[in-house]
């Protein structure tokens, strides 16, 4: 049987099926377990208990998690590269530092820590963790409006495939043409549109609960069908260009009551409102929208082309559909299993251990319960009732015999049940490596040697460093897929400030074929010990440099200042640009030319330029301070000359004043007095102004 070309029909069962298929082996086998794991996050057991009785759930699966997963973040988060790209040649030497450097900053511009921290969690609770990465197309739209357009203009505006005419007015006017003839002008007014496609990335953590995969699946790239199903709003898909009327009218992924709701509900801890689809503003409605991506041969040549296919509403629609270079997911897993898609979660490891250490402390508190607030017996028709069902402190007690009241005393069991608790916690430790701090840790601070307090840290980080491990395959993924799009993407020089300077980054040329390398630190130790590696490491580049100079062929500056960076990073700072100015291949030629000039003019017996240009400057520096000086003085013998006229003139006031009193009230006034005083005052001035 040859291959032939699909219709859109058959394409859109084909997908449905595949879709359909995915969602029921998810939901029946992978949703419940998912459903548990976060009932036991929340604080919920199977296990029921009796009125009057304990019903306090012992935590761990929420404990676990919440212990680890700070030291996950820190191994992958703590460093300024925790991704870095690998040149496959020495062509890609400089391409693939700018890369990683630039991919850095759009990660974490796109909220990158936050996005990793969801995954991590996801792993950790519900099996797997996912993150999406795609180029996400928006459309802007933009009115204008054209006035007296000649036919030509009219012509050439209308024959752009991306207007869409809104408005037309068409006025004639009367005019003669070069032979003479009146003939008709038409004149056109118009209002168009125009969508205007903008572009950018996106990552973000896809909820369990929105992501599905064919049973068969072993991985991401074997897998028949991979589906991304959520709720999208209408304006935002008329954005993304899907034309109004075919998206309205498609109903809600929530609202069937299905299996996918369920966990949502129970994720979020409560239900979703329809608030949105009853606000009457139809570009607010949700409605379901399903992107799946599988190979099929659509075109009949016999070989499967990588497709992505929309689909909305809950019966999926088929609404577009185009070829794809990549599969846009990266999968998160602590404990994947062999051979199929989905492992296990740290959450079921420990199911049971924590319905176990429920029971044991709800028969801990019940016992010293019981033993704090005995039950008492008393025979019957000897006890006035009324007085023993009255606990008010020193009561008295109405009987009518002696010994008609006797303590049923239950005995103290607690002590000793605590140490089954223990036994619990050490299991705990065992199935997940999650173990207390070793500082805090009797036990282990029994080994008083670092030898053996180190092998005691080393040996209960080993499963964590199996979940890093796992965890950094889907980092691996990520980075790559991050790469993968913006080469594909971007289609023009950007200028981007990395590492504390502003350079031009053209994506277009990097390689795609580069390797992902994931640098991690896998444990304190560890940690201490790269930190001394890199210590010795710029000590020997130091020795190097000043014995051998800069043209050693072994060390460079660069190396240099590279080295300085990762002792920062180390020590936990990422912001090396601030203590150590970045150097490019430029300046450090710049750098060798000047010292070989100055090697060169020693030689010859000729002065260094580099000492000529220090005595200039400090030559330079003496005669501004000279010109400061002369400016302070002349500013004093102003403000002395300022000071003068003005007492000057408040004497001549003071005469003017004087002889108002005079002549209005007939009292003279002793102005020799004031002006003695006012000649005091000046001579004090004088003195504060020139204290010599």
């Amino acid at each position: 049987m040859q291959p032939k070309e699909k219709s859109f029909t058959e394409v859109e069962g084909i997908v449905q099926d595949a879709i359909a298929q995915a969602v029921d082996f998810v939901e029946s086998e992978i949703t419940q377990d998912r459903i548990k794991a976060q009932r036991y996050f929340d604080g919920e057991v199977d296990i029921g208990f009796e009125d009057g009785r304990s019903s306090v759930v012992a935590t761990k699966v929420r404990d676990t998690v919440r212990s680890v997963k700070p030291s996950l973040m820190r191994v992958f988060m703590s460093t300024a590269r925790p991704v870095e790209y690998v040149p496959k040649g020495p062509e890609d030497t400089a391409f693939a530092e700018q890369a990683t450097d630039y991919i850095h900053y759009v990660f974490n511009q796109n909220d990158g820590f936050r996005v990793i921290n969801d995954a991590f969690h996801d792993a950790l609770v519900k099996k797997q963790g996912v993150v999406k990465a795609y180029w996400e197309t928006r459309y802007r739209t933009e009115t204008y409006s054209y006035k007296m357009l000649s036919e030509e203009e009219y012509s050439f505006i209308m024959d752009d495939s991306d207007i869409t005419l809104l408005e037309e007015t068409m006025t004639a006017s009367m005019s003669v043409d070069e032979m003479g003839v009146e003939i008709e002008v038409p004149s056109y007014s118009i209002k168009v549109s125009r969508q205007i496609p903008e572009g950018k990335l996106k990552i973000e953590s896809v909820p369990p609960e929105e992501f599905y995969i064919n049973s068969q699946a072993r991985t991401l790239d074997d897998a028949y069908v991979v589906a991304h199903r959520t709720e999208m709003r209408v304006g935002d898909l008329v954005e993304m260009g899907y034309s109004f009327e075919s998206v309205y009218n498609l109903d809600s992924l929530y609202g069937a009551a299905d299996i996918s709701e369920a966990e949502d509900i129970e994720r979020r801890g409560y239900s979703q409102d329809d608030y949105e689809d009853q606000s009457g503003d139809p570009a607010m409605r949700n409605v379901a929208i399903t992107e799946a991506y599988m190979r099929l041969d659509i075109e009949g040549t016999g070989i499967p082309v990588l497709h992505r296919f929309v689909c909305g509403g809950s019966g999926y629609k088929l609404l577009d559909f185009e070829r794809v270079d990549d599969i846009p997911f990266a999968v998160f897993e602590v404990d994947p299993e062999p051979h199929t898609m989905y492992g296990r979660s740290l959450a079921e490891l420990i199911f049971d251990d924590q319905d176990a250490a429920t029971a044991i402390i709800r028969g801990v508190l019940d016992n010293v319960a019981m033993t704090n607030n005995p039950r008492i017996g008393i025979v019957d028709g000897a006890v006035n009732i009324d007085d023993v069902l009255n606990n008010e402190i020193g009561a008295i007690v109405r009987m009518r015999q002696p010994g008609a009241i006797q303590d049923l005393a239950v005995p103290f069991t607690a002590g000793q049940t605590l140490g089954a608790l223990q036994y619990m916690d050490g299991l705990v430790e065992q199935k997940t490596g999650v173990t207390q701090n070793v500082a805090l840790n009797p036990d282990a601070m029994q080994s008083t040697t670092k030898a053996a307090v180190q092998a005691t840290v080393e040996a209960a980080a080993g499963q964590v460093e199996v979940m890093v491990r796992n965890l950094s395959e889907g980092m691996r993924r990520l980075f790559k897929l991050l790469l993968n799009l913006h080469v594909k993407n971007i289609d023009e020089e950007q200028m981007i400030r990395l590492n504390g300077q502003f350079i031009p980054v053209d994506p277009r040329v990097w390689n795609t074929d580069m390797d992902v390398q994931i640098n991690v630190g896998l444990g304190t130790g560890r940690e201490d010990e790269k930190f001394n590696a890199l210590q010795t490491t710029l000590q020997v580049q130091q020795q190097v440099y000043q014995q051998y100079g800069p043209m050693n062929g072994l060390v460079s500056m660069t190396n240099i200042r590279n080295t300085l960076a990762d002792v920062l990073a180390a020590s936990g700072v990422r912001n090396a640009e601030r203590y150590f100015a970045p150097i490019t291949p430029e300046i450090e030629m710049q750098m060798l030319q000047m010292q070989q000039q100055q090697q060169a003019m020693m030689a010859q017996g000729q002065p260094d330029p580099n000492q000529a240009f220090l005595q200039a400057e400090q030559m330079k520096a003496q005669a501004k301070m000279n010109t400061d000086m002369m400016k302070v003085q002349l500013d004093a013998q102003k403000a002395i000359a300022d000071d003068d006229l003005k007492r000057d003139q408040m004497a001549q006031d003071l005469m003017v004043n004087a002889a108002k009193v005079y002549g209005q009230y007939g009292t003279a006034v002793d102005v020799a007095t004031i002006k003695a005083e006012q000649d005091k005052l000046r001579t004090v001035a004088n003195i504060a102004q020139n204290p010599q």
